[in-house]
């Protein structure tokens, strides 16, 4: 069994934000966040299964791709957010199946969804998009699910980064489907500019598709520079997480990220 993921936690300032403090400012605190990536099939699959996987996780925030997007979709939304103890930040059917959850340690400061250019004869692609604030950390949250098209992929690969840019905060988060594996051009051009949390800090499992014959790592979560990352896997060996579970849930396996975010300067 891997070692224990750490849990969420918020920790006190360094000595030079202690000092800083005295004059007058407010002590500041990084926090340990628990990050997790998840594809929900649309929750056409055990919402029960999915809900325990997603409760026992004990996520801090939850990067959802194909999340409900047609008829009362946002009534489908609540009733899994009661089910896991969450709350709605933004996303959905407003960035085309993105989406992105919250435990209430998440001060949300602005949310954005984002429709991307759209390629003849494919589906339409989104990114769900918000700014937070744990503790004395600040940092940009993107959800994504990238194109099944290749050249499309890379393309949107590229539009990811401008976005996370575009944030304009000191650290960020971006999660979800690639559609792509790490040799892939999309994978490699985001790679390339992000920290790949697998490679930095591999926990639990690798592979994330498909659940009932894991052979490929096409869901991944990135980090900017500067979150320290403290373990990142699919949770096979997480107390309260049944190998019965991860395969009624949905046919992708969620990764689930233990993340060290700075304190906001």
């Amino acid at each position: 069994m891997p070692a224990a993921l750490p849990a969420s936690r918020t920790e006190p300032g360094s000595a030079s934000e202690d000092f800083a403090s005295s004059g007058g400012g407010a002590k500041r605190s990084s926090a340990v966040l628990r990050v997790l990536s998840y594809n929900v099939r649309s929750l056409r699959d055990d919402r029960a299964a999915l809900a325990r996987v997603i409760r026992a996780s004990a996520p801090d925030l939850v990067f959802v791709q194909e999340a409900p997007r047609f008829f009362r979709w946002r009534k489908s939304v609540a009733k899994l957010c009661r089910a896991t103890d969450l709350v709605y930040v933004t996303g959905g059917a407003t960035a085309a199946g993105p989406m992105i959850l919250s435990s209430l340690r998440a001060h949300v400061e602005r949310t954005e969804d984002v429709l991307l250019p759209r390629t003849p004869g494919l589906h339409q692609r989104g990114f769900a998009t918000a700014v937070v604030r744990v503790g004395g950390a600040r940092l940009g949250l993107l959800s994504c699910h990238l194109s099944l098209q290749a050249a499309e992929r890379h393309d949107q690969a590229g539009l990811l980064l401008e976005r996370l840019r575009a944030l304009d905060t000191p650290y960020a988060v971006a999660a979800g489907d690639l559609n792509d594996r790490p040799d892939g051009r999309a994978f490699r051009r985001l790679a390339g500019s992000l920290t790949d949390a697998w490679a930095a800090a591999p926990w639990g499992g690798e592979f994330t598709s498909t659940p009932h014959d894991p052979h490929q790592r096409i869901d991944a979560v990135f980090t900017t520079e500067g979150v320290e990352v403290l373990g990142c896997g699919v949770p096979r060996e997480l107390p309260g997480v049944s190998h019965g579970d991860l395969l009624a849930a949905t046919d992708h396996l969620p990764v689930l990220a233990a993340l060290r975010v700075p304190a906001a300067a």
